[in-house]
């Protein structure tokens, strides 16, 4: 009609509200029960597996566990190991010494303070050794299906690239997506958006042709083409490798 306004973005968004339904029930179709990549059996053995994934991947770290937690599954198993003995089995692991350290300290003060067990509370997982917002996240959301959003690296991209929800910082960016993610979507929010950015909305070059949310996102440089991206592929190989930061 003529003179009708265009319906606004979502606060913090640059998409509107409809928009934004849309976005999440495409990536829902594609992935109707979307769950970490970490393998764990218990909310300790996630705790654990969350630690050690700070500048590792999710198959590094699951390389790691395999046989650690064969070894180790309990906060009393990880005292017994101690730090040198839980070194052995993650030396693959980015940051492996200070990790060790951590879980060793983690796992007396769960023994002390909550009987052995994660605490199901932001502010006590926080005060745990190694545990920061993010990883207070994904255990709440993972272990105690909390409607927590973890802004990680492959997240923090996907939300500002596609227009989501854009911000300086992850608090930013995760403060957006608890005010404009529909309350259906929110406790897979995290999956969806992660597994989007590894697998799709990829750093380098984005898999835009085969996006389910292509058609939502506000990236002005899409690339529509599987065959352009190819062609493009050996001469960026012959360039010197830059580093990448890993989340």
């Amino acid at each position: 009609m003529a003179g009708s306004k265009a319906p606004r973005p979502a606060p913090g968004s640059r998409l509107t509200g409809k928009e934004i339904t849309r976005f999440f029930k495409a990536l829902a179709a594609a992935d109707p029960e979307p769950r970490t990549e970490l393998r764990y059996r218990d909310p300790f053995t996630l705790l654990v597996a969350v630690v050690l994934s700070a500048q590792a991947t999710d198959v590094g770290v699951n390389r790691a566990t395999a046989e650690l937690f064969a070894h180790a599954r309990t906060p009393e198993d990880f005292l017994r190991l101690g730090e040198e003995g839980i070194r052995r089995y993650i030396r693959s692991l980015g940051l492996y010494r200070n990790k060790a350290k951590n879980l060793v300290a983690l796992s007396r003060i769960l023994l002390e303070r909550h009987g052995g067990r994660v605490p199901h509370d932001r502010e006590a997982l926080e005060r745990l050794p190694g545990v920061g917002r993010k990883t207070a996240n994904v255990v709440l959301n993972e272990a105690f299906g909390e409607p927590t959003i973890a802004v990680d690296t492959h997240v923090f991209r996907v939300c500002n690239r596609t227009g989501l929800a854009p911000g300086r910082t992850p608090r930013e960016v995760e403060a957006t997506l608890q005010r404009v993610v529909p309350d259906r979507f929110r406790r897979g929010a995290h999956h969806w958006l992660i597994l989007l950015g590894r697998y799709i909305c990829k750093a380098r070059r984005p898999e835009c042709w085969r996006c389910p949310v292509r058609e939502i996102c506000r990236y002005p440089d899409k690339e529509l083409s599987a065959d352009r991206t190819a062609r493009a592929r050996p001469k960026a190989s012959a360039a010197p490798r830059r580093a990448a930061a890993r989340s």
